[in-house]
């Protein structure tokens, strides 16, 4: 539970500095010490860049350490003002905070008043470190347009620097058109708010009674903490694998904190649900020719933490890693490493295949540094035929593909594409292309890269480098093409913010799950019909097989085009054709029927026989002898 202050003012929600409503240009400061620590980047939980520079640092910092300074902010239209919220700079070289300041509220930025405890003005008491919030909230709210913060003392050994949220609710105003541009409206009926873990787990109940015929709801293991890891199917057949239909999952909440794709996929299946029982064909269509899964905490320990101390408190890290400290999303075996060995030795294809790549033993040991939640996703990826999948990040906006590890050593930032860049990328491009504010190049930046200029899209490893990302493993040991969607700057949005985000993401979800449609199935089967699991399936000019699940059927991703389409398995002839991949939505059909070759005919034989001499009948024998002896006349 949020805790509940004394105040009842507390109803009043962000102004929105954190999430990038409040713009720039409404932002000042009485002076700042250069551009990259003005007045804008004095926003709650910004981050700096890596090598602090002049463009993006972490915080407004005044020119001038003394009491005379001030930093403000323009609501453009009478507000309630209810609370501040401050920390200090985001630096890992700096220490700067303020400890306590002054708060001033004004209707025309003139003439100002100092907020008062009786006849005193009142001191607020800011923080004691940099990074952990501090609320204040006002003994009663007042209403101004213009609200200063006045620092009046601050950390010895460091400079008056702050990153500030003003909580605040608008004054009713129709005639104010700039508040009405900039207004977001749902009209989808849904549950928005923050859900604790016995509310999620009950909503998935409520959603599943809802639409039984069409869902499932099971546990795909137990966090550190004990707590079931629930995911629901949605399906027209759920409970069982279709052969034919691809299987999609979306996954969300690995960094516990980060809270927004928790809360998009439970209004995603909430949606899905209503939709489907309305009738949306679209909807409808999705559910009958896909399998669709739905995890939105992975890591529920790292959310109960953030959860406890509510939206606007948690920081950027409080509940990131699991309960004994791993971050899960980065918690999978290095495989591009083994990989990437072998190609160097030239074992592959000899020696060891471009796909499918094993865990290495020492991974699988109990004492190897392996979360509980990370085996858990493993055992999930290996046992459901995936086809394609998107983890949702907070933080951001952009969707990153692999690889997420650069390939040269000690590099920390380097394009490292796949054998299926191209797809990739556009899958990429479908999310980001469809959100409402990936691509926008208007939108500010949320902390120190402009995505929008790569289309909202980038390589995970030009980003930054990680090893053992989810991305990478399920690309390299799985089927599964896996991307990570970064759905918003602010990683624990205030409830308010839910609806909006919603209308940011509905689209890219859905479009996103259709992209499953796009290349090539079919099914590999032998001679009599039957289905031929593990064959692999290779196309010309992409070093990156995959392998047919347990009823030999397959699902290729790939972009429009004409390809050469090879299926092998042990025992069995190679066969190739072409397959064509159009630009219309639905996957093209390319089946195999492969034959045994004579050599695993004659190996089935001898082990029918034990491997003994296979005995012929006494007239063959015979007449074996007799033509032996001619000959040798």
């Amino acid at each position: 539970m949020k805790p509940i202050c004394h105040s009842r003012y507390l109803e009043c929600p962000p102004m929105g500095l954190e999430t990038l409503k409040i713009d720039d240009f409404q932002l000042h400061a009485s002076t700042t010490k250069r551009y990259g620590l003005g007045a804008h980047r004095g926003r709650l939980n910004i981050q700096a860049g890596l090598y602090e520079d002049d463009l993006y640092d972490g915080a407004w910092c005044a020119g001038r350490d003394d009491p005379l300074q001030w930093f403000e902010v323009d609501a453009r239209r009478l507000t309630k003002f209810t609370g501040v919220i401050t920390q200090g700079r985001s630096s890992l070289w700096s220490s700067d905070w303020v400890t306590s300041y002054k708060v001033m509220v004004s209707n025309d930025s003139h003439t100002w008043i100092t907020l008062k405890n009786g006849s005193e003005d009142l001191i607020f008491r800011g923080n004691r470190e940099k990074e952990i919030p501090v609320r204040n909230i006002f003994p009663a709210p007042v209403v101004a347009r213009y609200i200063r913060i006045n620092p009046r003392s601050w950390f010895t050994s460091g400079s008056i620097c702050m990153r500030v949220e003003i909580l605040g609710c608008p004054m009713p105003d129709p005639n104010n058109y700039y508040h009405r541009r900039n207004e977001v409206i749902t009209t989808d009926d849904l549950d928005f708010r923050h859900h604790s873990y016995k509310e999620m787990r009950q909503l998935m109940k409520v959603v599943n009674e809802m639409c039984p015929n069409v869902t499932r709801i099971y546990n795909i293991g137990k966090s550190h903490s004990g707590l079931k890891l629930y995911a629901i199917e949605i399906s027209d057949n759920p409970g069982e694998h279709e052969v034919g239909e691809p299987e999609f999952r979306y996954t969300a909440g690995s960094h516990g904190n980060e809270v927004l794709g928790r809360e998009l996929l439970l209004l995603l299946m909430q949606f899905m649900c209503l939709e489907y029982l309305s009738g949306n064909q679209r909807i409808r269509h999705l559910v009958e020719e896909t399998r669709i899964h739905l995890l939105p905490s992975v890591n529920p320990d790292g959310y109960e933490k953030a959860f406890e101390v509510g939206s606007e408190l948690s920081g950027w890290s409080l509940g990131r890693w699991s309960n004994d400290g791993i971050d899960i999303h980065h918690n999978f075996p290095d495989l591009n490493s083994i990989l990437w060995e072998a190609e160097a030795k030239k074992w592959i294809p000899r020696k060891m295949f471009n796909h499918h790549v094993p865990i290495p033993e020492w991974y699988q040991s109990k004492n190897a540094s392996v979360a509980v939640e990370t085996r858990a996703l493993i055992a999930w990826m290996e046992k459901m035929p995936f086809v394609l999948g998107g983890n949702l990040q907070g933080g951001e906006l952009v969707v990153t593909f692999p690889y997420d590890k650069t390939r040269s050593l000690g590099v920390t930032r380097e394009q490292t594409s796949t054998p299926d860049d191209h797809v990739f990328r556009w899958l990429a491009f479908s999310y980001a292309s469809t959100h409402r504010l990936m691509t926008d190049a208007n939108q500010r930046v949320c902390h120190t890269e402009d995505f929008a200029k790569e289309d909202g899209t980038i390589n995970g490893a030009s980003w930054h480098t990680a090893a053992g990302s989810m991305n990478d493993f399920s690309y390299l040991h799985t089927n599964c093409f896996e991307l990570s969607m970064y759905v918003g700057c602010d990683k624990f949005p205030h409830e308010s913010e839910l609806p909006e985000e919603w209308e940011n993401n509905r689209e890219s979800l859905l479009v996103f799950m259709e992209q499953v449609h796009r290349g090539i199935k079919g099914v590999v089967r032998d001679v009599q019909g039957r289905g031929i699991a593990n064959a692999i399936i290779s196309v010309e000019g992409i070093n990156h097989d995959i392998r047919t699940a347990a009823d030999g059927d397959y699902w290729r991703l790939l972009n429009p085009g004409e390809y050469r389409v090879t299926a092998r398995a042990e025992g069995y002839s190679l066969t190739s054709k072409k397959c064509e991949v159009g630009y219309e939505m639905g996957a093209t059909r390319c089946d195999f029927i492969i034959g045994r070759t004579n050599l695993s005919r004659i190996k089935e034989i001898m082990e029918k026989f034990n491997k003994q001499p296979i005995r012929l009948p006494v007239r063959q024998l015979q007449a074996r002898r007799s033509r032996e002896r001619r000959q040798g006349t």
